[in-house]
């Protein structure tokens, strides 16, 4: 028999104390920050800063940013030490690779997948541009960046990704065994991200929907 795949999971748009200690005591590996004013979910950097501060060791930080300059991420970096950058914009690989060297920060870049199946979109080629991001976030294409609550059709993907795959877009607990069943195998790793799968409202997470979502993933590791 094969051994067990472990699958990181990330909690994304959090804003309050409680709901980062709910997500950390229900067993995550990463929490994220919206830093994008325009999300409901946004947080300020002095915010992300505060929340921050409550994750233990092995808890990584992620500062999700979209089309931000470079001088409002470098002090978010300064402010919340070892934090993992998300580019979710129009961010071409050169400024990426560039950012992140720059501050010595590890990267995540989101892929923004066509709801409708007959869209192109060329994840081969896009793993390729963005060789140097650590992994891909894989999320529904929608008006705006990110938090929409949608799922792609995930049988569209490529069966090889030369990347580490981030599942993301409308995942919840009832439905993310099954993304990571489809997906599994498909990229080097596979790891998920949950945002509006997990709220009672925008921005507010929901401890009991956390707790599902965690148990939900480890079932497909049993």
């Amino acid at each position: 028999m094969s051994s067990a795949t472990f699958t990181p999971i990330k909690v994304c748009g959090l804003t309050r104390e409680q709901d980062v200690d709910a997500a950390v005591q229900a067993g995550v590996q990463a929490i994220g920050f919206v830093l994008y004013p325009p999300s409901p979910r946004h947080v300020s950097a002095t915010r992300a800063a505060e929340l921050a501060q409550r994750l233990p060791a092995f808890v990584t930080p992620v500062l999700l940013f979209v089309n931000e300059t470079p001088q409002a991420i470098a002090n978010a970096c300064t402010q919340v030490p070892g934090a993992w950058l998300q580019f979710h914009g129009d961010e071409t690989p050169s400024q990426c690779q560039t950012l992140a060297q720059g501050l010595g920060r590890r990267w995540l870049r989101a892929a923004r997948i066509p709801l409708d199946t007959q869209a192109p979109f060329d994840l081969v080629k896009y793993a390729q541009d963005y060789k140097d991001a650590h992994a891909l976030l894989l999320d529904a294409h929608i008006e705006g960046y990110g938090g929409g609550g949608k799922a792609f059709n995930w049988s569209q993907l490529p069966p090889n990704v030369n990347a580490h795959l981030v599942l993301s877009g409308g995942l919840t607990p009832a439905n993310v065994a099954d993304g990571i069943r489809s997906l599994r195998g498909r990229g080097r790793t596979l790891a998920v991200d949950v945002s509006s799968g997990v709220e009672s409202a925008k921005g507010i997470k929901d401890a009991a929907l956390i707790r599902d979502f965690v148990r939900a993933v480890r079932s497909t590791e049993a």
